[in-house]
């Protein structure tokens, strides 16, 4: 699991795509998708903060921040622009925030308001990807521009199941051989 900055570090020009997806409106927007007990998916909207150090997320108390402490895998999904149906996806783990002078400077940049009772996670990724369509692939005259990052160590599934013969991918390049979860 790579952090924000060893992703940044890796792939940097990627990491300032999914930045500024993510933080086109201002302070950071996104769709944040987690694991129910059940294993199925909760989606919420939520504010992450980057930082050179990392990827974090506020998370108040809730079922969504309960998904985070018992399994913290989750997906971060860009807030669609307004012009086009651009949009940046990162996975990988969530892990609380303990130290105090980093959960300080995040809670400062992201502007956490300290009366709120939320938690700091850091989201790690294992996965990043941004998805372009100009206007011709956008009135489907062409290909989407897919370009995906997995993180080099990683061995699972994950790495496995994102790749797909060319042909064979959908509409946002995912493989359409497999049957939706």
């Amino acid at each position: 699991m790579a952090s924000w900055s060893e992703f940044a570090a890796d792939e940097p020009r990627l990491a300032d795509e999914i930045r500024l997806l993510l933080q086109q409106y201002g302070p950071g927007f996104g769709y944040l998708a987690t694991v129910r007990a059940d294993g199925g998916p909760r989606v919420h909207p939520v504010s992450p903060v980057i930082t050179e150090e990392g990827l974090y997320c506020f998370v108040i108390d809730s079922p969504k921040r309960r998904d985070l402490e018992r399994d913290g895998r989750y997906a971060l999904h860009s807030f669609p622009p307004e012009e086009s149906d651009d949009e940046a996806y990162v996975t990988g783990r969530a892990r609380p925030v303990t130290d105090p002078a980093t959960v300080a400077r995040v809670a400062e940049l992201g502007r956490a308001a300290p009366q709120v009772d939320w938690r700091l996670f850091e989201f790690t990724v294992d996965v990043a990807m941004v998805t372009r369509r100009d206007q011709a692939t956008y009135l489907g005259a062409g290909r989407p521009q897919v370009r995906v990052w997995f993180d080099p160590r990683a061995t699972g599934p994950t790495r496995q199941a994102a790749i797909a013969p060319e042909g064979r991918r959908g509409r946002h390049g995912f493989d359409t051989r497999r049957p939706a979860a």
